[in-house]
């Protein structure tokens, strides 16, 4: 399977006037037209997914939103609470694994530092790897067998403007 993680793309700052909680911050405008350059990156690489699962927090939904519009599936777009700030990673896989072998391409749009933390357990059997993911960062991982352990290998890691350079 190959597991595709996207960190949301620029969000208004925490505080700022009709943001509300952590959950309720969305993009913001910058955010969202580089999301748009983003997905057409990542339509030019031509990807492909058989599922999207996104955090329901609004500013990983609306990172989500423009890739599905970008890449016309709308219909794979789910949310889980696993992805969203302080889910659970393991759940998450679990839920993934019980849908059966017919997924080979998966995107999941959430958060950090969960993203660089389940990278990390994927590849090497533990959280310690050190990395983050820049905002509307895409890391492509080729998993054998989905489970929270070591259990893939990392194909690339690019940057959002090696993705907007792409479009």
């Amino acid at each position: 399977m190959n597991l595709f993680l996207l960190r949301h793309a620029i969000a208004v700052e925490p505080g700022s006037p009709g943001a509300g909680s952590d959950a309720e911050r969305p993009l913001s405008p910058e955010g969202k037209k580089k999301m748009k350059n983003i997905a057409r990156g990542m339509k030019a690489l031509e990807l492909s997914f058989d599922l999207v699962m996104s955090s329901p927090f609004v500013r990983a939904r609306e990172t989500a939103e423009i890739v599905v519009r970008e890449f016309g599936i709308e219909p794979l777009l789910e949310f889980t609470p696993h992805l969203a700030v302080g889910g659970d990673p393991s759940e998450l896989l679990a839920e993934i694994a019980a849908r059966g072998g017919d997924l080979n391409d998966v995107l999941l749009v959430g958060h950090e530092p969960q993203l660089s933390k389940l990278i990390s357990q994927l590849l090497s059997g533990n959280s310690g790897l050190s990395m983050t993911m820049k905002k509307g960062g895409l890391c492509k991982l080729d998993v054998a067998r989905l489970r929270y352990a070591r259990s893939a290998s990392l194909e690339w890691l690019l940057t959002p403007s090696q993705l907007a350079r792409l479009s």
